[in-house]
């Protein structure tokens, strides 16, 4: 669940857009822009948005748009921290190299265009 701050519910906000990269179950109430593509954690531009930024989110067109000039993204890309670098071994490196974004299933790449065809039948 992702909780409207209590700062705004006391201002009279009952209801906000919540946007984000992560994967999620479900929420019990209002907006919600989920598994944004590519992730922070990728070099997404998620992660440069900043407090106070506008975006317009147009649901009958299926589009959001970020009102920050190219320019200032670049300026915030320049100053972020570099991207973590995946674990040595592992499945966490497995993970973190072959998992496509969400906009491709989340899948292993190495596995993408291999399915067997259909489900089998339940009987």
């Amino acid at each position: 669940m992702l909780p409207i701050p209590q700062k705004l519910l006391q201002a009279g906000v009952r209801d906000m857009v919540r946007l984000s990269d992560a994967r999620m179950s479900g929420t019990s109430y209002g907006t919600c822009v989920l598994h944004i593509a590519p992730e922070s954690a990728a070099g997404g531009p998620l992660a440069l948005v900043e407090t106070g930024d506008e975006i317009e989110i147009n649901v009958p067109e299926r589009t959001i748009h970020w009102h920050v000039s190219d320019e200032e993204i670049e300026k915030r890309r320049a100053a972020a921290p570099p991207l973590s670098e995946p674990p040595e071994r592992g499945y966490q490196r497995m993970y973190a190299k072959h998992v496509t974004q969400a906009d491709q299933g989340c899948d292993f790449d190495f596995l993408t265009g291999r399915s067997p065809g259909q489900e089998p039948s339940i009987h």
